[in-house]
């Protein structure tokens, strides 16, 4: 028995060529490429990235760790790239939900395992497979907010799905197969918010699981093991039965096919902080510019920052415990002060330095969250500034920087790429990174990137 509700995804995805992509879908692959490898060197050195490494005491293997002399075996590979590309939260948005960070690093660790060239359009279709199949899974969960407001990270529980259709796309496994690769990833699937209640490191771990995860189903699913013939039909203990009992919407998987591309709505990410503290920094930024307040008079002229946002966004990112990194990034009140008084809220704002700072900590007091019930679940909050003068300016922004309606320009991106890639790599090697990323199409062996990668 076949899943009737999966068997059009897989059959699109295992027939999509590279022809068949739009030229604009293709272009914007290339950029979450190059962000996400960014992404990746720089977490390597972050202080997750080095406990990963400490922790799995594995022997070598044939794939590189980012920006490192390492090899690891293609599976620990893939976790260890997959948890440093999301370390530090500067990877995309918009996916699985964070698809770079686990599509991507599945991807490259895989190319070892291929006994055939790999040419960079194989490696770009089948990486716009994953985005495409890790999105569908999550709007089959009834979409993000029903998905997270149920307390599942679904980076790690949707994602899972996406790296492995990518893996078994470029592996050009069969019809069958390619089911049983993506069946096989719901028992790869995890992922909780527990996390955002005491800045724990564990939602860092989930991108790795999940890239792991998909590498693992993808060539077991290759090796003959069959997945279960009804994962997304309504059955005791499929999917979306169990963990979206009530809201899933299985025609999801497959609506629009072909016509809508879901790596088109994807986001980059031009702060170092969870998505949900986008818009509002985009507010206060232009808040502060109207204003015509520089950083060091807004310390001195902001009376108060309130925010008006929904219970969702509030229970996401309303935490002031900015002790770990982690907690920080997910703090929409720090990532406030940080604008205010820094003027970035990028890589270098949530430096231990500037979390311990007396200014950014003073600010932060004068951030009000107001919990509103009438906003909506996904809708972006609203934040008023107030001078000491009396002024009071409110504004919300409904597409924030970085989304698709409202994109990093190459240079931009560029920039961004550069400041976090080379905290691993040369001047010289990330440049090389960055001409076969907006060149990819062009590369006829893509195993080009084990060397360019390796520190």
């Amino acid at each position: 028995m076949t899943t009737p509700e999966l068997d059009p995804l897989i059959v699109f995805s295992r027939a999509l060529r590279f022809e068949d992509i739009p030229e604009s879908v293709v272009a914007q692959a290339k950029r979450h490429w190059l962000d996400t490898l960014g992404a990746g060197l720089a977490g390597a050195t972050s202080d997750i990235g080095h406990k990963v490494i400490d922790g799995l005491h594995e022997p070598g293997g044939e794939a590189v760790v980012w920006g490192t002399e390492q090899r690891l075996s293609a599976r620990m590979a893939a976790f260890v790239n997959g948890v440093s590309a999301h370390a530090l939260e500067l990877d995309d948005t918009g996916g699985c939900d964070h698809s770079g960070a686990v599509v991507i690093p599945a991807l490259l660790a895989s190319l070892p395992l291929i006994e055939r060239r790999v040419s960079g359009q194989e490696l770009l279709t089948a990486m716009i497979v994953g985005y495409e199949v890790g999105r569908r899974v999550l709007e089959a969960c009834g979409g993000y907010s029903r998905h997270n407001g149920d307390g599942w990270h679904s980076t790690g529980t949707c994602g899972v799905f996406g790296a492995a259709a990518a893996c078994a796309k470029l592996m050009n496994l069969e019809f069958e197969a390619l089911r049983s690769a993506i069946t096989l990833s719901g028992s790869f699937s995890s992922g909780l918010w527990a996390f955002s209640h005491d800045g724990a490191e564990s939602k860092k771990l989930h991108a790795g699981h999940a890239a792991q995860g998909g590498v693992n189903a993808a060539l077991m699913a290759r090796a003959g093991v069959v997945g279960p013939s009804q994962l997304f039909s309504d059955v005791w203990g499929g999917f979306l039965s169990t963990v979206a009992p009530g809201h899933a919407e299985p025609a999801a998987l497959t609506v629009g096919l072909g016509q809508i591309w879901k790596l088109s709505r994807c986001s980059l990410k031009p702060y170092a902080s969870c998505r949900g503290t986008h818009a509002a920094i985009d507010a206060l930024s232009v808040l502060i510019r109207d204003a015509e307040l520089d950083a060091e008079a807004a310390k001195a002229s902001i009376q108060r920052i309130q925010v008006r946002l929904s219970p969702f966004l509030n229970d996401m990112c309303g935490t002031r415990d900015i002790d770990s990194l982690a907690s920080a990034q997910m703090s929409l009140p720090y990532a406030l002060a940080a604008m205010a008084t820094l003027g970035s809220a990028g890589l270098s704002a949530y430096t231990l330095e500037n979390r311990q700072a007396t200014a950014l900590r003073d600010c932060m007091l004068r951030v009000e969250l107001i919990v509103d019930d009438q906003c909506p679940r996904d809708g972006e909050p609203e934040v008023t500034l107030i001078t000491q003068d009396g002024r009071h300016r409110t504004l919300r922004v409904d597409t924030a920087l970085g989304n698709p309606l409202n994109p990093l320009s190459d240079d931009a991106l560029f920039r961004k790429f550069l400041e976090g890639a080379e905290l691993s790599l040369s001047p010289r090697r990330c440049e090389t990174l960055m001409r076969l990323s907006m060149g990819m199409e062009m590369l006829e062996d893509a195993g080009v990137w084990s060397q360019a990668l390796a520190k």
